[in-house]
């Protein structure tokens, strides 16, 4: 079963600037490693409620990369995972339930300590969805735990992803192919309730890029929209 949200991943173009850029906003921002095909690195600002923003930055070339075709927009939120408790079965699932899926496929990362984790991931084949990231080491080593989810701006989790898409009646038909859950209609769009947080789609319209996550509101914190200049492109909301 899919039951939360993992993490969402947002694009930089330097990654130490990011991560001083997400600390003067108030967040604890924890090194991530080197992802295994060495084309990647990240850092992550993990929150209480165990989901967490992955920072991510090329470090090289890489036209084969998922992630690659976003480099010529800029920076800015570009995916968003979530959390299966057997992936394998819920791909499986998924795909009984008519939806097109690929993988799952092994990744990994090492850890700046030397500490080397792996996971799996599946991915649908429309942009509207999100990919699926399932432990294969114990999930501790991947996300931070501890002080580390404690932040000085008083954020405890993600409350909400909002995600254009072009045709949000369309796109709901997926996630429910995709979770096995009916959405639920409110003002923004169609919500999806994963545990404490939701996915909301949304009606794509020229304030977006393209189809795919726009947009983060946070749990806790003084309620307040923080600057795009210092989120990377990321419209993020804090004291939802």
């Amino acid at each position: 079963m899919i039951h939360a949200i993992d993490h969402v991943v947002i694009l930089v173009h330097d990654l130490a600037t990011a991560m001083d850029d997400y600390a003067a906003l108030g967040f604890t921002v924890t090194p991530g490693g080197v992802h295994a095909d060495g084309a990647t690195h990240n850092a992550l600002v993990a929150f209480a409620d165990g989901s967490y923003l992955e920072l991510i930055a090329f470090r090289r070339e890489a036209p084969d990369h998922i992630w690659w075709r976003y480099v010529a927009e800029g920076e800015g939120l570009i995916d968003v995972a979530l959390l299966p408790d057997a992936i394998d079965d819920d791909v499986t699932a998924a795909r009984m339930r008519g939806l097109d899926m690929t993988g799952p496929f092994s990744g990994g990362r090492e850890r700046p300590d030397g500490v080397r984790i792996a996971w799996k991931t599946a991915r649908p084949a429309t942009p509207d969805l999100p990919f699926l990231c399932g432990d294969v080491t114990p999930r501790d080593l991947r996300v931070p735990t501890g002080a580390a989810r404690l932040h000085p701006n008083g954020v405890t989790g993600i409350a909400r992803v909002l995600v254009a898409t072009r045709d949000p009646a369309v796109s709901a038909a997926r996630y429910r192919a995709l979770l096995g859950i009916e959405g639920t209609t409110v003002a923004a769009g169609v919500s999806f309730e994963l545990g404490a947080s939701a996915i909301v789609l949304t009606a794509l319209n020229e304030r977006h890029r393209r189809e795919g996550p726009c947009a983060l509101e946070l749990r806790g914190g003084a309620s307040v929209d923080l600057d795009p200049a210092i989120t990377h492109g990321v419209p993020i909301r804090l004291g939802t």
